[in-house]
């Protein structure tokens, strides 16, 4: 019986590999064979997790066909798969990849490090901080006090309490969008909302709209779904959405829906001036999509000298749209799971439908907790905590990139978590392998692009400070040395660091 769970045809496998860029010779370095660099760029497409464990690839002659290169050169190029244990073969069932005996499963998105880990690795892979203490404690407390009623019914609110969505509603039409609590749904975190939206709106085959590039969790959430992404380049630097781009996408390709952060944008950071949020709703109104917009780090700005614009939903008055999407976890904590949408009120009421055959609800407890925050004033003292602990890290993190990697170019954003970083000709891929061999785990460029894109990028989150991140950046430095050199990394071994 075959083993392999999935297939990579010959044409896209040769696209993931062509999207590679190569790896810069050092002086006096000579470049690999050719069969040693074909094994390379599979092996780094697995470790990235963008060629699934146990796929079949394709046959030695299709391979050869779409690379332009001799049977010879793919042969020997698996067969060195196979002896390093990234490669499995039967007679009959093909090839399918593999990871070696004790290596870890090559994660598809940006799940956090386990608190073992964190001692001998800085991990710049999940953008996150610690929460705000010491309101997490006291939103619990509150919660707490709150609880006993509650524990009187049978717990499952699948549109959320009624409670926290009439304080979710308050301060939509306090920024001046008129809200009820029927137009409010909360979910298990923003992940939790995009999947049910998606769920509803994009079946399996339908394409959805991307900026390019996007978050990385959310594309492969889409992906799993059975989405068709379809990707809208942004612009360089901060500058972000081109209007006329998203024109010709949505009006070209007919999307059934479109993602955006339009707020701190993940991973650039941009912000999306009022101009620029009226363009994405016009545009998606004249093509029949609706448009999701994603505010997790609204309320991110680092810099006195931001203006927020109004909410992207402000330019939809009618709310036929744009389906908005918000948590806790980047604003306050990423263990706080609560998220909410907001969406027109018959949206909202299919959501929660179809929410009976998925989690039922959010956990109660967790809710009272984020009312109390909102409620009190909590909230705002929490997320003003927050965006201190962002700016100082931000800060420190530009000035040691800058010293240790004068050759890499970023803009510095005015607020959210992320710097999104030209590395200089390097591969990102590259310099995610080595780099956790060396003590800095980095999500390279590709995880947040389709089909391989932005691999001269990665992505560095505003989630360690000072000393901390003066050694990530003297890590990151070590591991582009290596890459740079033609070295493995393999003999580095990660230093224990100590705040």
């Amino acid at each position: 019986m075959a083993q392999w769970t999935s297939a990579v045809g010959a044409a896209q496998l040769a696209r993931l590999l062509n999207s590679q860029q190569e790896r810069p010779a050092g002086p006096g370095t000579r470049r690999p064979p050719a069969y040693r660099a074909l094994a390379d760029g599979i092996r780094l497409l697995v470790l990235e997790g963008r060629v699934p464990v146990a796929a079949r690839l394709p046959a030695e002659r299709e391979l050869a066909l779409s690379l332009s290169v001799s049977r010879t050169t793919v042969a020997a190029a698996y067969e060195a798969l196979r002896a390093e244990g990234f490669l499995e073969s039967r007679r009959g069932a093909g090839s399918w990849t593999a990871v070696p005996a004790g290596n870890p499963l090559p994660a598809r998105g940006l799940e956090p490090l386990p608190p073992e880990a964190l001692g001998s690795m800085i991990d710049l892979g999940c953008a996150a901080l610690p929460a705000p203490e010491p309101w997490l404690t006291r939103s619990v407390r509150g919660a707490l006090e709150e609880l006993p009623p509650y524990a009187h019914t049978h717990g499952d609110y699948p549109a959320g309490l009624p409670a926290l969505r009439s304080m979710l509603a308050e301060r939509y039409t306090a920024r001046g969008i008129p809200t009820m609590p029927e137009q409010i749904m909360v979910t298990t975190g923003a992940m939790g909302a995009i999947d049910a939206i998606c769920h509803l709106f994009a079946g399996r085959g339908e394409r959805i709209a991307v900026e390019s590039p996007s978050y990385a969790n959310i594309l492969q959430l889409m992906r799993e779904a059975g989405a068709r992404l379809v990707p809208v380049a942004m612009a360089e630097g901060l500058s972000g959405w081109d209007l006329d781009r998203w024109r010709q996408v949505l009006r070209d390709a007919a999307p059934r829906l479109a993602y955006v952060v339009a707020d701190f944008h993940n991973p650039t950071g941009a912000l999306a001036d009022e101009h620029q949020r009226r363009g994405l709703v016009d545009a998606a109104r004249s093509a029949g999509t609706v448009l999701v917009v994603d505010e997790t780090m609204s309320e991110l700005h680092l810099d006195e000298d931001v203006e927020m614009p109004r909410p992207v939903c402000g330019f939809d008055p009618a709310g036929s749209t744009v389906i908005t999407v918000g948590s806790a976890s980047k604003a306050f904590w990423a263990g706080m799971r609560i998220g909410w949408v907001r969406a027109a009120p018959d949206v909202i009421r299919s959501l929660v439908s179809a929410r009976a055959y998925a989690d039922l609800g959010t956990p109660v407890l967790e809710q009272l907790a984020v009312n109390w925050l909102l409620s009190t004033g909590g909230w705002e003292q929490a997320v003003d905590i927050r965006r201190g602990q962002a700016r100082e890290n931000r800060d420190a993190l530009v000035a040691a990139v800058r010293r240790e990697l004068p050759g890499w170019e970023f803009s510095v954003p005015k607020g959210g978590l992320t710097l999104w970083v030209r590395t200089g000709g390097l591969s990102g891929s590259r310099l995610a392998e080595v780099g956790e061999r060396v003590g800095v785990r980095v999500p390279s460029g590709p995880r947040f692009g389709v089909d391989g894109a932005f691999e001269g990028y990665v992505r560095l989150p505003f989630t360690v400070g000072g000393a901390v991140a003066e050694e990530a950046a003297v890590r990151l430095a070590a591991a582009a040395r290596l890459v740079e050199t033609g070295a493995s990394g393999g003999n580095e071994a990660p230093r224990t660091f100590v705040a």
